[in-house]
């Protein structure tokens, strides 16, 4: 997941390198400082021509890999523009948004979702493009390690949850879907922009069913009463079955603690939001 921490200094030290040398090769010049995230450094900047765009430098890996695919296969629509890309490092050239204005700033929480299901609404309208990686993949993987999962959950109430969850997602995963998945849509991967009020940035692509989209938006500025509203209200605008979203979301909700317990940071359960939506979302 996208975490808004700084790079350790010598992965800070390496992307601001890489970023110094794709200034001289794209002819680009720095307009302000660098903004940084867990595995990125984004460089505003302003090309030959005085144009403004975003130089966006970071460590390759399996969630990012696909991003130029999917910014090209958007071409726009709904998201960040890609200018330029170097496909060896993943370095890309982006439009320029508004940075001091993502979609957390919108103090209407209801209306923030509205726009987070009309953005999905628009990416998840295109195919995915060869080469991404597949939700089918996943689920397959997420139900192989379940069994680990249980044995070191601490939480009697939480191990029946992800049963609950595991079996939501045995009743979908053989038709994983084809759709171009952003992934990580949530309110601080939205920013305003002179060109479309709001556009999403920061894809984590993924080639599957658009049910897998709606947990972030669920969890982001949590509010327990609201969670089936903002589950229908995103159901609506992507046209989704609502029982198939459903069981995506619970299978959403099962990856996330899997992460969780894996890497030792699965802290109290009862102060999960994640686990709060799963809660709301299976069925009694």
């Amino acid at each position: 997941m996208v975490g808004e921490v700084t790079p350790a200094p010598s992965d800070h030290t390496l992307l601001t390198h890489r970023a110094d040398a794709f200034l001289t090769r794209w002819e680009l010049r720095a307009a302000a400082p660098p903004l940084s995230g867990m595995c990125a450094l984004v460089l505003p900047v302003t090309t030959a021509d005085g144009s403004p765009a975003a130089l966006k430098v970071q460590h390759l890996d399996e969630e990012c890999a696909g991003e130029a695919a999917a910014l090209l296969t958007w071409a726009g629509d709904g998201a960040v523009r890609l200018l330029a890309h170097d496909a060896p490092t993943g370095t890309l050239l982006l439009e320029r948004l508004d940075e001091h204005r993502p979609l957390s700033t919108l103090p209407d929480t209801r209306e923030a979702v509205a726009v987070l299901g009309g953005l999905l609404a628009r990416l998840t309208a295109h195919p995915a493009p060869p080469g991404l990686r597949r939700l089918g993949d996943i689920a397959h993987g997420m139900t192989a390690r379940l069994p680990r999962a249980l044995a070191v959950e601490p939480d009697p109430a939480t191990r029946r949850l992800l049963r609950d969850c595991a079996a939501a997602l045995r009743e979908v995963a053989d038709e994983p879907g084809d759709r171009l998945l952003h992934w990580d849509l949530h309110f601080g991967n939205v920013l305003a922009s002179s060109r479309a009020p709001w556009l999403a940035i920061d894809p984590k692509p993924l080639a599957g069913d658009p049910g897998f989209e709606l947990l972030p938006a669920l969890a982001n500025r949590y509010d327990p009463a609201d969670t089936l509203a903002r589950f229908d209200a995103l159901t609506g605008a992507l046209g989704l079955d609502r029982e198939r979203a459903r069981a995506w979301t619970l299978a959403r909700v099962l990856q996330n603690r899997l992460w969780q317990l894996e890497e030792g940071a699965a802290g109290r359960p009862e102060d999960d939001v994640r686990l709060a939506v799963g809660r709301a979302l299976r069925v009694p």
